[in-house]
């Protein structure tokens, strides 16, 4: 089990929002470049980074902040977020970013992770954002028709190397993971998945490990380590995780 910090970023500054309503936002720094080397202070071996401007449609905002964090780390970055173009991409990729999350071009055009994998390899991540199992798009404000395990079955023949999932509803709760949604999402699609969304305690992610699918591989906590929740130093001591050469 990989354990997998977030930095949000909003308007150059590191924030948390609450199910992923723009009006409900707490700042918790001004600096994500510190809180990032502090991540890997604490022994984070990867980072996600969630480009909230970039999913409203504004992708200037923070790239010069994204990448003055891949420059001051060593670690692997994943992020997400307004991924729509492939300008976007070759962008990122300039950047040093390793993995990219597609989130909306995914829901709305899933073939696009296959065609940019031919050109940029596979480092592309399907990032399947869901409320009540129907997956929602741009930044989360608009609800599709689609199943999200529909949507998952789709994603390893179209070139994914993995899947984030994310409940919404439990995003920012600190209230327990969605295991049994994670796990679904995992058995329909044959990938490795990241489950995002409700982390609140070191329990949570040993009921992750412990009882979700063998294909759950790893957890991205937020609001529970900034609110000091999680203690990351004890959690990367008992979950070192498997970074290094993993094909995820």
């Amino acid at each position: 089990m990989t354990i997998i910090p977030a930095i949000d970023l909003l308007g150059g500054e590191c924030v948390r929002l609450t199910q992923g309503d723009y009006a409900q936002v707490d700042v918790y720094s001004s600096d994500p470049v510190a809180v990032a080397q502090s991540f890997v202070a604490a022994g984070a071996r990867r980072i996600h980074i969630v480009d909230l401007d970039a999913a409203r449609g504004n992708p200037a905002t923070n790239r010069a902040v994204i990448g003055a964090i891949r420059a001051a780390v060593a670690c692997t970055i994943e992020l997400g977020g307004g991924i729509r173009a492939e300008s976007d991409v070759e962008e990122l990729v300039g950047l040093g970013v390793n993995r990219l999350v597609v989130g909306t071009t995914f829901a709305r055009r899933p073939e696009v992770i296959r065609e940019w994998s031919a050109r940029y390899g596979a480092r592309f991540i399907a990032g399947i954002d869901a409320r009540d199992g129907v997956v929602c798009v741009q930044g989360w404000e608009q609800r599709t028709e689609i199943q999200d395990v529909d949507l998952a079955a789709t994603a390893r023949e179209m070139g994914a190397c993995a899947i984030i999932y994310t409940n919404i509803a439990r995003d920012g709760m600190l209230g327990g993971p969605d295991i049994d949604g994670t796990s679904r999402i995992a058995a329909a699609s044959g990938l490795p998945v990241i489950l995002s969304g409700g982390i609140g305690s070191a329990d949570d992610i040993e009921r992750v490990a412990n009882h979700s699918h063998q294909g759950v591989v790893g957890v991205i906590a937020g609001k529970a380590v900034y609110t000091k929740a999680l203690s990351l130093p004890e959690l990367f001591a008992k979950f070192p995780g498997t970074e290094g050469g993993t094909p995820w």
